[in-house]
């Protein structure tokens, strides 16, 4: 593989572990040139359904724009960079899982907010103000009470470590 770093072919594997409920290899690399570390994740490549647009209009799935979304969400909360790669692998995997060739945006917004209610309740909040359009504090303080009263779901690969890497 490639150094992002500095672009020398020459980097090797220090160490690989499977991650998101064993749907992905996480690798760490180191550059034989430059010596920089960095972190690959392998999953296997499947075509994902074509999504539906509100307004009836279709188009490839966008990984991208998943992960876009999903960080702008994050953004600044303490959740590691392996446990925002699970879920988004949790997402692509039940979205697969449907085995339908076409699906709704609105279900895979939802797929999205059940993650982020598991990863980060405040992310879960920003996200969810956005989806669903929240107009007013009222609708805030509802959503807010509603994830006070019910329990939380912890995730599934949260391992008892606490979250160390911060990216």
């Amino acid at each position: 593989m490639q150094c992002p770093f500095c672009g020398a072919q020459e980097t090797r594997v220090t160490d690989s572990r499977l991650v998101a409920e064993g749907d992905q290899v996480r690798r760490r690399r180191q550059c034989g040139h430059c010596g920089e570390r960095f972190t690959t994740y392998e999953t296997a490549e499947l075509i994902m359904p074509r999504v539906v647009k509100a307004d009836g209009s279709r188009e490839s799935f966008d990984a991208a724009k998943l992960r876009a979304g999903m960080l702008r969400s994050l953004e600044k909360r303490p959740v590691s960079s392996e446990r925002i790669e699970g879920a988004l692998e949790r997402i692509r995997q039940r979205l697969r899982a449907r085995g339908e060739r076409e699906i709704n945006a609105r279900l895979i917004g939802e797929e999205v907010m059940a993650q982020l209610q598991r990863l980060d309740q405040v992310a879960y909040i920003r996200f969810a103000s956005v989806y669903r359009r929240f107009q007013d504090l009222d609708e805030f303080r509802a959503e807010i009470d509603r994830l006070t009263r019910e329990p939380a779901t912890p995730s599934v690969d949260d391992s008892s470590e606490p979250d160390h890497e911060q990216h």
